[in-house]
């Protein structure tokens, strides 16, 4: 299969082959960016910093239906700009800092988010980069506090934890999973840096091992990022938010995700929501010798499947959620990113 680039107009496409290049950064390929590192097989790291604008006027609309946002009053919601990589073409809403790129960023430490990531990688490390769902959901928790406000949340296939440090930002604990050591580690290290931010509203962050290929969590203390008993019961006794952003892109990974969802759902001793992000993306495939949406659509295919699930103890709700919420990250909001929830619910 050859894949094409989620382009800022889906009218441009770029062909890719095993290599694929995060959305955000396509957008400016010109602009500076400060690698910091090589990981551990040899990819140059970059940090990226975004900047948190406290104040209401820095609110955006997002181009999305609804408009008219200036009817939202609340005192706490952040906004992040990115600062050296700019906006996508004809935004009108870049705000570049020079200085920011190798030093401190002038402002408050509670106004910068920073974030290690690749900006090139093969398929199976695409968790290292950051994608424009990630922003997407990021915005939705940020226009949502109230739902993150003081729980318990997991995110699954978390990449870099830029999703789960806004959650942390509200929620009381954040159970950040993914696969991988170098992943994971570069998750910790990107919580780390931003720790300030989850300890100003009183929030943890603990990034952990979760594998949807596999039925329970790893508790083996040898393993980096496994989880002790403890955990694991606060996990099950409290957790009532699951998220995950653009992990829907194997049909046999959309399946294990699904399968941990509905387990997770069914082990939570809490009813639970989940909230999905994923991008509807164009591949040209030999098989069908046309652009087709395959990854999307079989994500929608699971989608109706758990809602048609009935297995005596929960049912599911499944929704789309109109993105007409405010825009508070700097990322083109093309039609083609969409947010669904679902409810996990018992069964009267």
């Amino acid at each position: 299969m050859v894949q094409l680039a989620p382009a800022a107009a889906m009218d441009e496409v770029t062909f890719r082959s095993d290599t694929v290049l995060s959305d955000v950064h396509l957008y400016t390929p010109n602009h500076r960016h400060l690698m910091v590192r090589l990981n551990s097989v040899g990819q140059p790291v970059f940090l990226s910093q975004f900047k948190l604008l406290w104040n209401q006027d820095s609110w955006t609309d997002s181009g999305a239906k609804g408009g008219d946002h200036r009817d939202i009053h609340t005192k706490e919601p952040p906004s992040a700009e990115t600062s050296d990589t700019g906006s996508p073409p004809g935004s009108g809403r870049a705000q570049e800092e020079d200085d920011v790129v190798g030093e401190e960023a002038q402002g408050s430490p509670h106004d910068i988010i920073r974030i290690e990531h690749t900006m090139a990688t093969p398929l199976e490390d695409v968790g290292k980069q950051v994608w424009r769902g990630a922003l997407l959901l990021a915005d939705y928790i940020l226009f949502q506090q109230d739902l993150f406000r003081g729980c318990t949340a997991l995110e699954l296939g978390a990449g870099t934890g830029l999703a789960s440090i806004i959650a942390a930002t509200v929620a009381r604990t954040v159970y950040c999973t993914d696969v991988g050591a170098d992943l994971l580690a570069m998750c910790q290290r990107n919580i780390a840096l931003n720790s300030h931010l989850a300890a100003a509203g009183g929030g943890v962050v603990k990034v952990k091992e979760l594998d949807w290929l596999k039925d329970d969590l790893c508790t083996d203390p040898e393993v980096p990022f496994s989880w002790s008993q403890e955990e694991i019961s606060d996990l099950y006794d409290h957790t009532t938010i699951l998220f995950a952003a653009e992990v829907f892109y194997d049909d046999d990974l959309t399946d294990a995700v699904f399968k941990t969802l509905s387990r997770l759902a069914h082990r939570l001793k809490n009813a639970c929501t989940a909230i999905l992000s994923v991008e509807k993306r164009l591949n040209f495939t030999l098989r069908h010798l046309d652009v087709t949406c395959e990854a999307y659509d079989h994500f929608r295919s699971c989608l109706h499947a758990l809602e048609q699930l009935r297995d005596g103890n929960l049912r599911f709700v499944v929704e789309p959620v109109e993105a007409s919420f405010p825009q508070l990250l700097v990322y083109e909001r093309i039609r083609q990113l969409e947010l669904w929830k679902i409810v996990a619910e018992p069964v009267t």
